[in-house]
């Protein structure tokens, strides 16, 4: 079967990765103040930062229209012998009910939740890809990845928590405390919904680098193939620590490192990191 794979601007995948997979996105509509713009293609990570700085209000998120899942499907319909769209977690968008409603226009296109977000996400993307080169039919490729979305393990940790408490996420006086015991909160998405796990404690890059001990030592349930190490903006020696601790743990084949879309920027904002990868 000739099938296109398509995704939410989520997945953060590089612009390489969309390339090399021929993997076609749909961006996700991003606020403002009164302004719409569209995830990765009229606004970026650094603009929306940029904007907060400036004293601006923190940028939301919104999902597309049944309509403007009718209209990207429309494109592939006839192309293809099938059209698979993977969506951000059901929990974070109304997205994948919309384009569940899109798709009932189309007999050749199914929807999958990937109950993640960013690379999680990503890495359903990535699998989609990859069985459908031998798929049998849309229905078995979908049922393959209704059952890989509970193997992903995504989690970030995140240096500040300006941004989660301006979007409502965390209390001032949560805030005001991990500030003074200098605490950085690990953001862990399970079944499709983020939770706070593990408050690490000292400098970011102490942090991070004990967090990715956590997640990586004396595993035995890794799956071994890609690791992504999605971020907004770190410093130099964040990243420069970071992607040695993850290369010479020797847990993974592929190291892929990417930027944060404006989706988590939006809710976490800078000085955030993550890891996420499959487990068998």
């Amino acid at each position: 079967m000739n099938i296109k794979i398509t995704s939410d601007s989520t997945c953060d995948l590089s612009a390489d990765l969309l390339a090399k997979y021929n993997i076609s996105l749909v961006p996700l509509i991003v606020m403002k103040g009164d302004q719409e713009f569209e995830d990765g293609v009229t606004i970026t990570p650094a603009d929306i930062f940029a904007h907060v700085a400036a004293g601006g209000s923190l940028c939301t998120t919104a999902a597309r229209s049944v309509g403007y899942y009718q209209e990207t499907f429309a494109k592939y319909a006839s192309e293809y012998d099938g059209i698979v769209h993977i969506n951000i977690s059901s929990d974070f968008s109304s997205s994948y009910q919309n384009a569940c409603l899109a798709a009932e226009e189309f007999p050749n296109v199914r929807v999958v939740d990937s109950r993640n977000l960013s690379t999680g996400q990503g890495l359903v993307v990535l699998k989609a890809w990859e069985l459908a080169q031998n798929a049998a039919s849309l229905d078995e490729l979908k049922q393959a990845l209704d059952a890989f979305t509970a193997k992903v393990e995504a989690s970030f940790v995140v240096d500040k928590l300006d941004y989660l408490v301006k979007g409502g996420r965390c209390s001032t006086a949560a805030a005001l405390g991990a500030n003074l015991l200098n605490l950085k909160p690990c953001i862990e998405v399970r079944d499709g919904k983020m939770i706070v796990g593990k408050k690490y404690r000292g400098n970011f890059t102490k942090c991070l680098l004990n967090y990715i001990h956590d997640r990586l030592s004396g595993r035995e349930d890794l799956d071994g193939g890609t690791v992504f190490v999605t971020h907004t903006t770190i410093s130099e020696e964040c990243h420069d620590a970071v992607l040695e601790a993850v290369r010479s743990s020797g847990a993974f084949e592929t190291v892929c490192e990417t930027n944060a879309g404006c989706t988590i920027s939006c809710h976490c904002g800078p000085g955030t990191l993550g890891i996420l990868f499959v487990r068998k």
